[in-house]
């Protein structure tokens, strides 16, 4: 209550706003055609029009006029009054009941298109109605049917006040009770991310906002319609609905005049949501397999179908561009080239991105389930969208990697091979010169067909790497097929090569060599499956 009691006192504070402004344009004259003129006002309705000259602004005069009307109507309170009409050098003098009211000119009877006397009638006429009218206005009987009628405009409005007190905690209450029961298991299913209470706030909201939108409304037509009762304040109260039922009429009788237009929005919006259906349907056949197009990729078939929407999409508004409302107003042209300034200077680099995108993906480098490096990062390419490629790494992270990166970088694909024989692992040890070099191959070699994973054929070759210092460093080349499981398989072949040079009790001086230790740095005995724990674990498991 004590907000609406706010709004209601900033309504108040509105219309003496409007009222100060209505006094002061009461007098004001409009000009047509080159011609100053201004209207007679008596009461909120305007009598007839007058013509001003240089020495006698329209303004000036109609306000003299309107100040002589109402010094005859508040002069008596009588049901008549005398009129009469004299004809002099410049035009008929219109008096009331004795008092020099108006001198209609030749110039007015010029603005009027009329004859002049035939226009001193007529002034002579609405000049009487005028008093007449104020009079009666502002006789007791009058004010007391204002009275009546302002005292059932405010019970009209209290009755409207509380019906929508009630009809607001009715929709709260029962917009609360809506959203839990129908939200309740989404809710449950989602885990709590969606949240019941904030989504009756939200719709609360809406409604709250409409209401107070309909009470703002009621508040100003209904202090309207009191200041319409009395004749002092009709002419401000005529103002104040001017101010918001001709723009509430022009947006209605918009709307009804943009119908046609809007019909043919509605048109081009179904032909072109029907094309994108169709398409959507025959990539989805691609997709499926349904369809088969040359060389045409299946992880091509999103990519490109967002494309050709996004074309339709901008075709469409090229032809609904005409018929959407203001398109032709200085305005609207002056916002669309601000708004297309400020993407052309702020997206460069995701324009960049855009284009790289496009060029990652149809250039069959790389593919969804692939096994990529790029730079430090090793992952297996999880979706590739406009902008950016996700991988998931071997430790199941996900890196985002914007497309300008990767088609900027180089990028290594075990996924893909350059023939059919596959990719070629190795690693290099360093063995001292004693020993026999062919020796040292067979171990390598034996090591690698140890190791799952790694073909038989081609075979396993050894190549010399370099005569280091102190050793030989040996390279084990071996092929695969399996290029998203290769640190797996290095580290096989790393544990098979130990196993085979300790067996037969060679010692592998990699990384680094200082002197000739005097035992072989190698196993001695084969380990008995159990660790130190385990047997600690165990003897105290048998103690209790």
């Amino acid at each position: 209550m004590i907000r609406l009691l706010v709004i209601a006192v900033l309504v108040v504070q509105t219309l003496c706003l409007s009222v100060a402004s209505a006094q002061e344009t009461a007098t004001s004259a409009p000009m047509s055609s080159g011609v100053f003129q201004a209207p007679v006002i008596l009461d909120g309705s305007e009598l007839f029009l007058l013509r001003g000259v240089s020495g006698m602004p329209a303004e000036r005069r109609a306000l003299e006029v309107h100040e002589r009307l109402v010094q005859v109507a508040t002069a008596s309170n009588s049901n008549t009054v005398n009129i009469q009409k004299r004809e002099e050098r410049f035009g008929f003098v219109i008096l009331a009941d004795g008092v020099e009211i108006l001198t209609v000119t030749q110039a007015d009877a010029a603005l009027e298109k009329i004859d002049l006397a035939l226009l001193a009638d007529v002034h002579a006429k609405v000049i009487k109605e005028a008093i007449l009218s104020y009079r009666s206005e502002r006789s007791d009987k009058a004010r007391i049917e204002g009275a009546i009628y302002a005292l059932g405009w405010t019970l009209a409005f209290a009755l409207f006040t509380f019906l929508g007190f009630l009809l607001r905690r009715f929709l709260n209450t029962r917009i609360t009770r809506l959203v839990h029961r129908n939200l309740a298991e989404v809710e449950s299913a989602t885990r709590a991310h969606v949240r019941a209470d904030a989504i009756a706030a939200l719709i609360r909201f809406g409604i709250n906002f409409v209401l107070l939108s309909i009470f703002f409304l009621g508040v100003y037509y209904y202090l309207s319609f009191i200041l319409l009762a009395f004749a002092e304040t009709r002419y401000v109260a005529q103002l104040l609905l001017t101010y918001v039922t001709r723009p509430v009429l022009n947006i209605v009788l918009g709307f009804f005049n943009y119908l046609p237009n809007l019909v043919t929005l509605l048109i081009i919006a179904a032909v072109t949501q029907y094309i994108i259906r169709g398409l959507r349907i025959f990539f989805e056949a691609v997709e499926a397999g349904s369809f088969e197009i040359g060389n045409f990729e299946r992880h091509w078939v999103i990519p490109t179908f967002n494309i050709v929407r996004a074309i339709l999409i901008l075709i469409a508004l090229v032809f609904a561009f005409p018929y959407i409302p203001g398109s032709e107003s200085a305005a609207f042209q002056g916002l669309t080239i601000l708004v297309g300034a400020m993407l052309s200077l702020g997206s460069n680099s995701v324009m960049n991105n855009l284009i790289s995108g496009l060029f990652v993906i149809y250039r069959r480098s790389t593919s969804i389930g692939d096994r990529i490096k790029i730079g430090e990062h090793l992952g297996d390419v999880v979706e590739i969208k406009m902008m950016e490629t996700h991988l998931r790494s071997i430790k199941n992270e996900l890196i985002s990697i914007p497309n300008a990166q990767l088609l900027n970088s180089e990028v290594v694909n075990y996924s893909k091979h350059a023939d059919a024989n596959g990719l070629l692992v190795h690693t290099t040890v360093g063995i001292g010169y004693e020993e026999p070099t062919e020796k040292v191959e067979a171990m390598l070699i034996e090591a690698a067909r140890r190791t799952n994973g790694l073909k038989n054929r081609p075979a396993p070759f050894v190549l010399w790497a370099a005569l280091a210092d102190y050793a030989v460093n040996y390279q084990i080349n071996a092929y695969t097929t399996q290029g998203a499981i290769i640190p797996r398989i290095k580290s096989d072949l790393h544990r098979n090569i130990l196993d085979v040079f300790t067996e037969n009790g060679v010692q592998i001086m990699t990384p680094s060599y200082v002197a000739d230790p005097p035992d072989a740095k190698v196993a001695t005995a084969p380990w008995d499956g159990k660790l130190a724990h385990q047997d600690s674990g165990e003897k105290e498991h048998s103690k209790a």
